[in-house]
């Protein structure tokens, strides 16, 4: 087989930071002398990269596999690869479901990909789970954007929230070294990206695990103090960061995004419940009542931040009177955008085993009572945008409408007016909004701002 007909194909699933591994591995696959295919039929190596957060990810990930498998029968060239949090979750255990498979791989391996490969080329099949220390990643990870990058600061996670499986397969926190997230991002601003995303699972945890203290026994290493140190890479034009835990969200922290003039006015904090008792039963280490002084800090530096978050309804236990605390926070609160799930017990997490589950039907109810609540609070705080001028950063073309081009807003609303995308790509092009949704905008280009070049 000569190496320019060698195709890979990457399907991911789930969050941000598996995004980021899958922008890796590909850079990976692309420096061993694959070419992506699209269709994973045309491909020779088929990579999964999962996530456990919700049930039907993972059976979506059984669905796909079947089908491949099957054609392994016909192409025994073909090697299939699970990654992620499925792989990080069932081990060995998805190779006796799924014996077709070459290699199962953690999150943590992501960077091992090479390795892992070469040894399944050399006729092994490879379960690559166990824990290891992060080695600081040089490969220039194949973005799918030529606008925007993630950038991550710290891997894993230290905290036992007792829905989750995030520490079981992302292992513990992990924190990269300034000077080697600097030189990240100076390298994508070199090669014209106009906005990083900073990613943790926690990334309020940054630089905990960092050696170095002042003399009044503070970390050296904050995400705020990250934040002043690299602000101001050239040709980044934008900063924004994910994920905040609401438990070490600091005014300091609020302080810095309001003073640096690059980072977005955005904030993604998830809350996950409105009720107390119910946080404390998920280990989340915060009150409702602290949830809403960070927003308050937050209006009251930046009144026109844009907050995000995530909630979970139908958590073991939850009351209806529980739930419409839940619902009061949200309608309180005015949230941009709401990211929701009914609660899915994951294995291996407390929660899980507990006897006093929810029914689906109640999970459903609750879940779409909260997502028309959410809809309409969206769509409230989308008419502050009507008639504004709005600067946003054009990442692609509409697909639904050839005519015109789509970016994001400072706020992160998606934001549609006519353009030319060979033009515009990447520009920061002023827009008059003429017209508001509930999560998107359109607007008319009154002028393009040229970045300056430096």
């Amino acid at each position: 087989m000569t190496s320019s007909k060698r195709r890979y194909h990457i399907t991911t699933f789930g969050c941000q930071m598996n995004k980021a591994d899958s922008e890796r591995m590909a850079g990976i696959l692309e420096d061993m002398g694959f070419e992506f295919s699209e269709d994973p039929n045309n491909a020779d190596v088929i990579l999964y990269n999962t996530c456990t957060i919700r049930d039907n990810a993972e059976q979506k990930v059984y669905s796909y596999l079947g089908r491949q498998a099957k054609r392994k029968h016909e192409q025994p060239d073909l090697t299939l690869v699970v990654a992620g949090c499925v792989a990080q979750q069932e081990g060995e255990a998805l190779l006796r479901r799924v014996p077709e498979l070459d290699l199962v791989m953690g999150p943590q391996h992501a960077n091992r990909l090479k390795d892992l490969l070469e040894s399944v080329f050399g006729g092994n099949q490879v379960v690559a789970t166990e824990p290891v220390h992060i080695m600081e990643d040089i490969t220039q990870p194949r973005r799918d954007s030529k606008v925007t990058a993630w950038v991550n600061v710290i891997y894993g996670c230290n905290e036992r929230c007792t829905y989750c499986v995030v520490p079981n397969v992302r292992g513990v926190e992990q924190s990269r070294t300034p000077e080697a997230i600097r030189a990240e991002m100076a390298e994508l601003g070199r090669q014209g990206y106009k906005e990083i995303t900073l990613l943790g699972q926690n990334i309020d945890a940054y630089g905990r695990d960092l050696p170095g203290v002042t003399a009044e026994g503070r970390h050296l290493h904050t995400f705020t103090e990250l934040l002043y140190y690299v602000h101001d890479v050239p040709g980044v034009e934008r900063l924004r960061f994910a994920t905040s835990h609401p438990r070490y969200f600091t005014e300091r922290l609020i302080k810095a995004c309001a003073e640096l003039p690059k980072v977005c006015e955005h904030f993604h904090i998830p809350f996950q419940s409105g009720d107390n008792d119910v946080l404390k039963a998920m280990s989340r280490g915060y009150t409702q009542e602290k949830y809403r002084r960070i927003i308050d800090t937050i209006r009251k530096y930046m009144p026109d931040a844009s907050i995000s978050g995530d909630a979970i309804v139908g958590f073991p236990g939850e009351t209806e009177a529980q739930f419409e605390s839940t619902l009061k926070l949200v309608e309180d609160i005015g949230f941009d955008l709401l990211n929701t799930a009914a609660y899915s017990p994951r294995p291996g997490t407390p929660a899980a085993l507990w006897e006093n589950q929810l029914s689906e039907e109640v999970k459903s109810d609750r879940l779409q009572r909260l997502n028309h609540l959410v809809n309409v609070k969206a769509a409230e705080r989308s008419q502050r945008y009507f008639g504004r001028i709005e600067e946003v950063l054009v990442e692609d073309q509409n697909p639904k409408d050839k005519t015109q081009v789509m970016g994001r807003t400072r706020g992160n609303r998606l934001t549609f007016f006519t353009g030319d995308i060979n033009e515009l790509k990447g520009q920061l092009v002023k827009v008059k909004i003429t017209e508001v949704r509930a999560f998107s905008l359109t607007g008319e280009p009154i002028e393009v701002r040229q970045a300056l070049v430096v």
